[in-house]
């Protein structure tokens, strides 16, 4: 795991609020998404690097929030993925669902005094969830309220799209297959993410056009089992969404 920076309990209720303001998705702590980098084939490797696409790669797995920044990553995995087990093996996956990431204790959802729910991270398709990571309902046989969290829950996600797509834009490295050694490589994504939330620090994006492909192709999907808690959890959030504490004026036009 390589921590761009440590983050503490009042940090993350300042995600949390950040998520609120700019995508009325309550109690987020962040969006996470995994890439491939592409590298030269390193020596002595045989397929542990060849992915689903047919060229050699490292993962990196990122949470960023509201504002673009990375808040927290794990880089150097194998790009072969079609084992399901880039998250289930990474350090980042082990913080989450063994709740080592220190979140906040779980809060009613804005407006209501109903039973407190778990902060969150949202993410694709492609992740498990569990008791602090939702992601969209499968798209078959959505009734309102699912296809309203769904467009909700997009919206927040795409933050994290969006920081990889600053990221490529400013860094072109990542444009073309690095030919490094492993180590290395580890250590220049290390150093373009943090001058990444340096320079997003020093001069914040106001109203600029985001780029939002990457160009970096994301991990495939688990098709892990999941709880009956955690889909009760997040028809608890569904519901919310087309409450009078929690719907918007627009959200009907956008499913």
């Amino acid at each position: 795991m390589q921590n761009l920076y440590h983050i503490q309990v009042g940090n993350w209720i300042k995600i949390s609020e950040n998520f609120w303001e700019v995508c009325q998705f309550p109690n987020c702590l962040g969006s996470v998404d995994g890439k491939h980098i592409h590298i030269i084939k390193p020596q002595g490797t045989g397929s542990e690097y060849f992915n689903y696409k047919k060229y050699f790669s490292i993962i990196l797995m990122a949470i960023a929030d509201a504002q673009y920044h990375f808040v927290t990553i794990d880089v150097g995995a194998y790009g072969r993925t079609n084992d399901s087990m880039v998250f289930q093996n990474s350090y980042m996956e082990w913080r989450l669902y063994n709740k080592k990431f220190d979140f906040p204790p779980p809060q009613p959802l804005p407006g209501t005094d109903a039973s407190p729910i778990p902060f969150e991270l949202v993410a694709d398709e492609a992740f498990q969830m569990c008791g602090n990571l939702i992601k969209p309902y499968c798209s078959c046989g959505l009734n309102r309220n699912k296809l309203i969290f769904n467009n909700c829950l997009t919206r927040t996600r795409r933050m994290v799209e969006c920081a990889f797509g600053i990221l490529v834009a400013k860094w072109r490295i990542f444009t073309k297959s690095i030919q490094l050694k492993i180590e290395t490589v580890i250590e220049v994504v290390k150093a373009c993410l943090v001058l990444h939330n340096y320079l997003l620090i020093k001069e914040p994006l106001h109203g600029e056009l985001i780029p939002e492909d990457s160009d970096l192709p994301s991990i495939e999907s688990f098709g892990l089992r999941t709880t009956v808690a955690v889909f009760r959890m997040k028809d608890s959030f569904a519901q919310y969404f087309c409450s009078a504490a929690g719907s918007l004026d627009w959200q009907d036009q956008m499913i």
